[in-house]
């Protein structure tokens, strides 16, 4: 009947949410502003992302380096890179895991995933989720954990602090060989719901060395798409990722949608959410004072050595 035609179909829309680049193709789909009407969560008081405005973040000396367990080793089985329809997706089957940091518990990772601007664009229209004083980077890396006890994401949601991210920034710059192969494989898998098979890397090959790790900041947050589960751990390292420009336009290859009529996949981002009394924390100052010191002692040898 049309009254079962028009509540199918109003089902089929319910839920459904997208990114603002894809309003014109779907009208009916929940843009950004409007995902509260999926989920109840994504208007609540601690969503991410936000912009880290550094002279507001507040030194803890808690926040040690990470440590970083079996991220430098290769999963034995090839990994699955995924056009979900919102990014690019690979899900785990070795589980890496890190811990300390001011972290209360392990955390074993289990997927990554990136959001990005325009790829053909990355200066003029940037697409990072987390912006540095209101500076964004072309793109951003996630790396998504759940607490080590829980036996997936669902499971992790239901505590508080069950999932724990770490982002890396994303810049145009030298060409990074160690994402080559990952990257050739994006024209495999232009359009949603396909898949290509790939080398598994370690994940450590992924995200700069682990000396340069220990500059970061630490905020309670959210997913950064519905359901927008509060109650993720965020860890925002400074160093960013270098890729080249030819390698970030090869997310050029991607669409939101099943064929190439479908809208290109770009800006696929939630724009930063208001803090709303959230302190951010920064563990760097360990870091930055022992310079400090060494510029004092220096500008000090030099009025001895002058007054000589």
């Amino acid at each position: 009947s049309p009254a079962l035609f028009i509540l199918l179909f109003y089902f089929i829309l319910v839920g459904h949410w997208c990114y603002r680049t894809q309003k014109c193709e779907q009208p009916q789909c929940e843009d950004p502003p409007r995902w509260h009407q999926v989920s109840a969560a994504c208007k609540g008081d601690k969503q991410s992302p936000v912009n880290i405005v550094t002279k507001n973040v507040v030194y803890d000396k808690s926040l040690k380096p990470l440590t970083f367990e079996g991220y430098d080793v290769k999963d034995s089985a090839q990994w699955t890179l995924e056009n979900n329809g919102h990014t690019v997706k690979v899900a785990l089957s070795a589980s890496p895991k890190i811990g300390g940091g001011g972290l209360s518990r392990k955390y074993k990772a289990v997927e990554f995933h990136l959001h990005w601007g325009v790829p053909g664009e990355p200066q003029n229209i940037p697409g990072s989720e987390h912006s540095i004083d209101g500076e964004k980077y072309p793109m951003e890396l996630h790396i998504v954990h759940i607490r080590e006890d829980a036996s997936d994401v669902t499971d992790a949601k239901k505590s508080p602090g069950g999932v724990a991210v770490l982002a890396f920034f994303i810049k145009a710059d030298e060409e990074n060989t160690k994402y080559a192969t990952l990257l050739s494989k994006l024209e495999n898998i232009p359009y949603s719901g396909l898949t290509a098979q790939v080398d598994a890397l370690p994940l450590s090959s992924l995200i700069p060395p682990e000396d340069d790790l220990s500059r970061y900041y630490r905020y309670e947050g959210s997913l950064t798409s519905p359901d927008c589960y509060e109650g993720v751990i965020w860890t925002v390292f400074e160093k960013p990722v270098e890729l080249s420009l030819a390698q970030l336009s090869q997310f050029s290859a991607l669409h939101f949608g099943e064929d190439n009529k479908s809208t290109p996949m770009t800006e696929n981002f939630r724009p930063v959410q208001p803090l709303k009394g959230r302190t951010v924390l920064w563990s760097g100052a360990a870091m930055a004072l022992p310079r400090a010191k060494l510029l004092l002692l220096a500008l000090a040898l030099t009025c001895i050595l002058s007054s000589l």
